[in-house]
């Protein structure tokens, strides 16, 4: 597969907060990321959930689907009940040929919620992991068996969020879960996202590439925001708007075949989506062409 960059709809309309570019059709979203050289999308709110109806629209774009976000909840359920919730959502991305599967544990996260600031996220006990990893790598041999690699998102305001969340998941689960590599939520989390590149790169088979605010993220903590209300602050941007490093965060990886996905929440009406679809996709590429990945 090599190389392939694609978007996430998420920087044109929000799936956590619908009322963030509620207005802006798909047609416009799909029309703008492939005039700004992406070759595909991942799921969003006003995706079609049928293949029949999906795949015609992506396919008068020139673009294919990616993959998708699934919300689990292994903490409350087992591997065969987690396999019946998500099968619709395992037969659309099976139908339209994507090869990875997009999960996080949600069943206690607060990342949705505007009203709980990320200082009340979920904190899994130490004597849990070992339960909720077993499941996880259930699932994950479950839809491996069926041609998709489960990545798992580490994600701000849910129980994988920093540093040594994402270790002792990893640790907790077998070969068969893989990482989705998300650098904004490694440095915003509190990794250093080349560090978590370096340490899981056998296990990296998805990234998100977009850039963190710092001043932002400061601002957040010393007046206890939400997810939600950081992201309308702007704390998120496209890669090279912000502070991370992505040539040394990308390095590690050298060898990966996959998608490269640029997903940066912002307010629409503050961040044009096209501009900033278009000044993402060229930043990446070039950080990919400078870290020898392309």
């Amino acid at each position: 597969m090599s190389i392939r960059i694609g978007a996430n709809p998420i920087g044109w309309s929000n799936d956590d907060m619908l009322e963030l570019g509620g207005n802006i059709p798909l047609e416009q979203c799909l029309t703008e990321a492939k005039a700004a050289g992406f070759e595909g999308m991942e799921l969003g709110n006003k995706f079609p959930r049928d293949a029949a109806k999906l795949k015609p629209i992506l396919d008068a774009h020139g673009l294919d689907l990616v993959s998708g976000w699934y919300s689990c909840e292994l903490l409350n359920r087992d591997a065969d009940a987690e396999m019946a919730a998500m099968r619709p959502h395992l037969d659309l991305l099976k139908a339209m040929g994507c090869k990875v599967v997009i999960v996080a544990e949600t069943s206690n996260a607060i990342h949705g919620d505007r009203s709980r600031p990320l200082s009340e996220r979920p904190v899994l006990e130490s004597d849990r992991w070992e339960a909720f990893g077993a499941r996880m790598t259930e699932l994950a041999e479950k839809t491996l068996n069926e041609g998709l690699r489960l990545v798992y998102h580490h994600h701000m305001g849910t129980i994988v969020q920093s540093f040594e969340d994402i270790n002792a998941f990893m640790a907790a689960t077998g070969d068969a879960v893989h990482l989705l590599f998300d650098t904004g939520h490694a440095r915003w989390g509190g990794s250093e996202p080349a560090a978590i590149a370096s340490m899981h790169k056998a296990r990296i088979s998805h990234i998100h590439c977009k850039d963190l605010r710092g001043d932002v993220a400061a601002r957040a903590a010393s007046e206890n925001m939400s997810f939600l209300d950081a992201v309308v602050e702007g704390v998120y941007t496209v890669p090279g708007d912000g502070g991370i490093d992505f040539v040394s965060a990308l390095k590690p990886l050298a060898g990966y075949s996959g998608w490269v996905v640029v997903e940066a929440e912002q307010d629409p009406e503050k961040a044009h989506p096209a501009t900033y679809a278009k000044m993402g996709y060229d930043n990446l590429s070039r950080y990919l062409r400078e870290a020898g990945l392309m």
